[in-house]
Order: structure tokens, then C-alpha cells, then sequence
């Protein structure tokens, strides 16, 4: 609200120097936006929430089976060629993006074979998994820069 009064004093001010009343009311139109209407949502409790046409939906952008899928095959993968477990998050320490893009071209090739019937070297669905761990590391990379993590 402070900001509206400042605003209308300056724009008084400016139509005492000479502006007419169209020009100050032109101005107020011109600098006051009033905000979008919020929707809201009431549930048969009482409850009520704002719209979600504005927010993510998780829910709908992830499916649980491939979550799953993944995370199974990341965990199969925590163990290293030495024998040691590494944590689940260790790929978020960084690896050069030429590391992810080689590995996820392996993992493409498997997918392509199992897709024309032929054999690969870990099946198809591993072979998808592959790939969005090296989609999500390639990604990973990208985004740390830009958020300057």
C-alpha cells in the first residue's frame, strides 16, 4: 500500500507542475496493476487452497515404476569393481560431461539392439536406466554451473 501512496504523490506532484487530471489518472492506470485473480479451491471440509495451474505437478510428471526401476538399478550399481559401496550420491561430486556422454551412448546402443530384437550386453531395461542416470549426470553438470552450486 506504501508504494501506491508514494507513487500517487509523485504523480500529484507532477500534475501541480502543469498535467492535467487525464494525464495523472492516464499515469495511475499506467503504473498500478492489480494483481491476478486467485482461484480457490474449497474442499468439502472447509479447507481451502489456491489454484495449482501455476505449480509442477510431480506427481504427474514422474511415474512410481520408473522411479523404482532407477533406483533399484542405481543401487545395483553402488558396488564398485573393487568390491567397496559407494553412497548413492557419490555421482554428485561431479564427472566430466564427456564421461556421461560416452556412457550414455553405450547404454543407447543396448536400447537400440534389444529394439530391433538383438541381443545387447545388459538388457533393455538397464539399458534405459543407463541413460537417465547419464541424461541426470550430463544435466547435473549443466544446472551446478548455472546455479553456481
Amino acid at each position: 500500500m506504501a508504494e501506491t501512496w508514494i507513487s500517487f504523490w509523485n504523480l500529484a506532484d507532477a500534475a501541480k507542475k502543469g498535467g492535467g487530471w487525464n494525464e495523472l489518472f492516464h499515469e495511475i492506470k499506467l503504473e498500478y496493476q492489480s494483481p491476478p485473480p486467485i482461484f480457490m479451491r474449497k474442499f468439502k471440509t472447509g479447507a481451502t487452497r489456491d489454484n495449482e495451474s501455476n505449480k509442477i505437478d510431480y506427481e504427474g510428471c514422474l511415474s512410481p515404476i520408473v522411479l523404482q526401476s532407477f533406483g533399484e538399478y542405481m543401487n545395483r550399481h553402488r558396488i564398485q569393481s573393487n568390491g567397496k559401496l559407494r553412497t548413492s550420491d557419490n555421482w554428485q561430486k561431479g564427472m566430466p560431461k564427456d564421461v556421461y556422454m560416452k556412457s550414455m551412448l553405450r547404454h543407447l546402443m543396448d536400447v537400440w539392439l534389444e529394439h530391433r530384437n538383438f541381443k545387447s550386453r545388459e538388457g533393455l531395461e538397464n539399458g534405459l536406466n543407463g541413460i537417465i542416470f547419464n541424461a541426470m549426470g550430463y544435466l547435473f553438470e549443466l544446472k551446478k554451473y548455472e546455479k553456481k552450486i
